[in-house]
């Protein structure tokens, strides 16, 4: 496939790219290298300092390999990720970048609820000392020795754009650095719900009436579980449920009330309340109302 074909050629370029730049650290020495490169453009960083391994770890289906024409392929995204019986995972975007210091963030998406790791990535892992990192301008802490810096539980208000500097210890004198800013977004898990009650938020007495707690996760959460409860007047009617629905099989004049729900994870990292819904129970029509026609 031309896409396998674009893939190759994108790896061997990597791989001479780190050639070259091994090869200059080797006859320029690494102090010497730093101030030779220093100013230009030095692509090979990411690859020289943490070289990783990609696994595809789902089932894959092997085919002969070949290249087609570009009208020969679909857009994934509209085939489900399957192209004339070969099955793709999720896009993956490797950024190689030039700076003697990067942050590294997560490479998927980031919900609330999520923990949040971010690594100061020196060159060639060289020792670094007065480690600080901020988000949007401002540090998070004072200097310190860890390179690492997280966050247990995010919500939305942890987005922004964060970076870190420090000093290298060795090889040389120590030498002040800063990554540059990375964009951490912290996405909605699951919008607040909604109570609704079917078929009526004023039902008839004698009838049904069905609440709804209703909300969706996202896509890439759709296994995630949730769980439900309802309460009525600030008292709990049913508690911690996996259904999101709560019935009333035969409702009367008691049921009424004011009615909310809350869905949360089964960690209770995250949880959100409806809106409060009133519902009204009407009772049996009097006799007066049926020959009059004036109910009140």
């Amino acid at each position: 496939m031309k896409l396998g074909c674009l893939m190759a050629g994108a790896l061997y370029l990597s791989l001479f790219v780190l050639w070259a730049a091994q090869m200059l650290l080797e006859n320029k020495g690494k102090w010497g290298a730093k101030r030779q490169l220093d100013g230009v453009k030095k692509y090979a960083h990411a690859t020289a300092a943490s070289f990783k391994t990609l696994q595809c770890k789902e089932p894959v289906h092997t085919e002969e390999s070949s290249c087609h024409m570009e009208d020969d392929l679909t857009d994934p995204r509209e085939a489900g990720f399957q192209i004339k019986g070969y099955t793709f995972s999720e896009p993956f975007h490797l950024i190689v970048s030039y700076d003697w210091l990067i942050l590294q963030g997560p490479a998927k998406p980031v919900f609330e609820g999520d923990p949040l790791v971010l690594r100061c990535q020196a060159w060639q892992d060289w020792p670094l000392t007065q480690v600080t990192f901020y988000r949007d301008g401002s540090a998070l802490g004072p200097p310190r020795p860890n390179r690492e810096f997280s966050i247990a539980v995010v919500q939305e208000a942890d987005s922004g754009h964060y970076h870190c500097s420090g000093i290298f210890q060795s090889p040389g004198p120590g030498s002040p650095e800063t990554a540059s800013a990375v964009a951490i977004t912290v996405q909605e898990l699951f919008p607040a719900p909604i109570l609704r009650a079917v078929p009526s938020a004023e039902p008839q007495a004698g009838g049904p009436v069905t609440l709804s707690c209703q909300t969706k996760l996202p896509l890439q959460r759709s296994t995630a579980r949730l769980l439900f409860s309802f309460y009525k007047d600030g008292k709990t009617v049913r508690s911690r449920g996996l259904s999101s629905e709560f019935q009333i099989p035969t409702a009367s004049e008691d049921h009424s009330g004011s009615y909310w729900c809350e869905a949360t994870t089964e960690d209770n990292q995250v949880w959100k309340q409806s809106p409060q819904l009133e519902i009204r129970v009407w009772g049996e029509f009097s006799s007066e109302c049926r020959v009059s026609g004036v109910c009140v």
